[in-house]
C-alpha cells in the first residue's frame, strides 16, 4: 500500500518516529512542526492523508483542519487527529470540523498504522469506484477522442485541445523540459500528468509541488532535502523532491513565484543534473524531467529581470498554452458530467444524480472566469443542495444563473449563504452516513469491528458516530 501522508506534529521525537513507521510500511511521509507550515505543505504537496496533533505552535490542529476543509483542492483529504486527552469536547470539536478519526497519545505503532491503512484502503476503493463510474458514463467516455489518453482522465472535445494534446503526445516521446501556460484553473497539472503517462518515464514517479504555497526556507528543504542536523528539528536525513522524482517527472506549479535564491540553485540542478542537500558536502546525481507551470507572463518577467532568464530558457524547452474554458465550450457539459460521476461515486449513491437540460445550457453560457476549477466547485455545490435526481438551475449560485460573474441579478436572500450550504450538506451527509452505518451493521450481523472495516473507519470512530447519530449500539447476532 502506498500514498503520501502529511504529519503535523511539534514534538520532534514523535514526528520522527511516525515518519519512520510510515516509511517502513511503504508510505511517503512529509512533515511540518507547526500549524502554519502544515497548511502550506498540504496546499503545496496535496497529501492523501493528514495526521495532525491538536496542540501546535502558531496555529492549532483545528485551524489546520479548517483550512484544509475550506480549500476546494484538498477539502476531501482524510484527516486523523492526535490528541493528548480523549475528552469528549475535543473529539466532538474535531469531528464537527470534518475529522475522520482520532488517536489518543500515547498510541502504539499498531494503532497508528491501522488507522492509516483503513483510510488509505478507503481512498483506493473510492478511486476505483470513481473510475468505474466514469467508464460507464458514455457521455464522458466519448469525449476523449485521442486513443493515447486513458478514458475518464482528460476531456478532449474542442479542436484546440485535440491539437494541443496531439503535440503533448509528441513531446512526451522526448525528455525535453516543458513549460505549461494558462489562466488559473484551466488544467495545467492535468496536462502535466498526461504528459508523464505518455512518456517513457511513466513507470517512474510523478512528483508535484506548488511553489507559491511554501515559505522560502520550507520550499528549499522540500526541493533539495537535508542532512541530519542541518537545522533545528532535522533529526534525520531526508531526500528532497528532486531526488524523489529520480527517473520520473517533477511538476513545478506556480514557477513564477519561485524565490530568486532558489531559482539559482534549481538552475544548477538543470545544468549539472546533480542536487546538493542542505547541510551536505557531496552532490547526488538525479535524472528528472521538469514540467513547470504558471499563469503569469514569465517571459516578460525574465526580460525585466524579475525571473532568471537563463532558468526560463532551460525550463522552456517547449511550451503549451491551455485555452480558458470559455473558449472551449464544447467540453463544459462533458466536464460537468465527469465531476458529477466522481461525486456520485464518492458518496456511494445508488441512484446517480443527473443534469437537467436547462443546467447544461446554463453551464455552457457562463464565462467561467475560474475555469475548470470553478466548474468543479459549482457541480459539487449543486450536488450537495440537490434533493432530487437531477441538478436544476436553482442549485447553482446566482452569478451562474444570471450569467454575470461580477454581480448577481438574483433577489436578496435568493443566494444561499456558505453557512446555509454547509448546514444542508451536513444534514444530507449525516443521513447518508446513518444509512451506510446501518447497512454495514446489518451486513456484519451487528459486529461493530467488522462493520467498521466495511465502512473504512476504526471501531473507536464507529462507536463515536453511533452515539452522535443516535443509533442504538447493536448486539451481535
Amino acid at each position: 500500500m502506498t500514498g503520501r501522508v502529511l504529519v503535523v506534529e511539534d514534538d520532534p521525537v514523535i514526528r520522527a518516529n511516525v515518519l519512520e513507521l510510515l516509511s517502513e510500511e511503504g508510505f511517503e511521509g512529509i512533515s511540518a512542526q507547526d500549524g502554519a507550515d502544515g497548511i502550506a505543505l498540504a496546499k503545496a504537496r496535496v497529501p492523501d492523508l493528514v495526521v495532525c496533533d491538536i496542540a501546535l505552535p502558531k496555529l492549532d490542529g483545528y485551524a489546520v483542519l479548517r483550512a484544509i476543509r475550506e480549500d476546494p483542492a484538498i477539502a476531501s483529504t482524510p484527516f486523523i487527529f492526535l490528541t493528548a486527552k480523549a475528552e469528549h469536547a475535543d473529539v466532538r470539536a474535531g469531528m464537527n470540523l470534518g475529522a475522520d478519526d482520532y488517536l489518543t497519545k500515547p498510541f502504539t505503532a499498531r494503532d497508528l498504522l491501522d488507522a492509516v491503512r483503513i483510510r488509505m484502503r478507503r481512498i483506493s476503493e473510492l478511486l476505483a469506484r470513481g473510475q468505474a463510474a466514469l467508464e460507464k458514463d458514455t457521455a464522458v467516455a466519448e469525449s476523449v477522442r485521442l486513443p493515447v489518453l486513458p478514458a475518464g482522465s482528460v476531456v478532449v472535445l474542442d479542436p484546440q485541445m485535440a491539437s494541443l494534446y496531439e503535440l503533448v503526445a509528441r513531446a512526451a516521446a522526448s525528455s525535453i523540459n516543458v513549460l505549461v501556460l494558462g489562466e488559473t484553473g484551466v488544467g495545467k497539472e492535468v496536462l502535466a500528468r498526461a504528459l508523464h503517462k505518455l512518456s517513457s518515464r511513466k513507470a517512474g514517479p510523478f512528483v508535484a509541488i506548488n511553489c507559491a504555497a511554501l515559505t522560502e526556507s520550507l520550499l528549499q528543504s522540500e526541493l533539495f532535502g537535508h542532512e541530519k542536523g542541518a537545522f533545528t528539528g532535522a533529526l534525520q536525513a531526508r531526500a528532497g523532491l528532486l531526488e524523489a522524482a529520480h527517473g520520473g517527472t517533477l511538476f513545478l506549479d506556480e514557477i513564477g513565484d519561485l524565490p530568486l535564491s532558489i531559482q539559482t540553485k534549481l538552475l544548477r540542478v538543470l545544468e549539472d543534473k546533480k542536487v546538493l542537500r542542505i547541510g551536505a558536502r557531496t552532490e547526488r546525481a538525479v535524472d528528472v524531467r521538469f514540467v513547470a507551470a504558471t499563469n503569469r507572463d514569465i517571459e516578460t518577467e525574465a526580460e525585466a529581470g524579475t525571473f532568471r532568464e537563463d532558468l526560463f530558457y532551460r525550463l522552456n524547452g517547449i511550451s503549451f498554452t491551455i485555452p480558458p474554458l470559455r473558449e472551449r465550450r464544447a467540453e463544459i457539459a462533458a466536464l460537468g458530467r465527469m465531476f458529477l460521476a466522481r461525486y456520485n461515486a464518492e458518496l456511494g449513491r445508488e441512484a446517480a444524480l443527473g443534469m437537467a437540460d436547462e443546467v447544461v445550457q446554463l453551464l455552457e453560457s457562463y464565462p467561467w472566469p475560474g475555469n475548470v476549477r470553478e466548474l468543479k466547485n459549482a457541480i459539487e455545490r449543486a450536488a450537495v443542495l440537490c434533493q432530487g435526481d437531477k441538478l436544476l438551475a436553482e442549485h447553482f449560485p446566482a452569478r451562474i444563473v444570471s450569467g454575470n460573474p461580477a454581480r448577481s441579478s438574483a433577489p436578496p436572500g435568493h443566494e444561499n449563504s456558505r453557512e446555509d450550504i454547509m448546514a444542508r450538506a451536513r444534514s444530507e451527509l449525516q443521513g447518508i452516513e446513518r444509512q451506510r452505518i446501518l447497512d454495514a451493521l446489518e451486513q456484519s450481523g451487528g459486529n461493530q469491528t467488522r462493520a467498521a472495516e466495511v465502512l473504512g473507519i476504526s471501531r473507536r470512530t464507529l462507536v463515536y458516530r453511533l452515539n452522535e447519530l443516535g443509533v442504538p449500539r447493536p448486539r451481535k447476532r
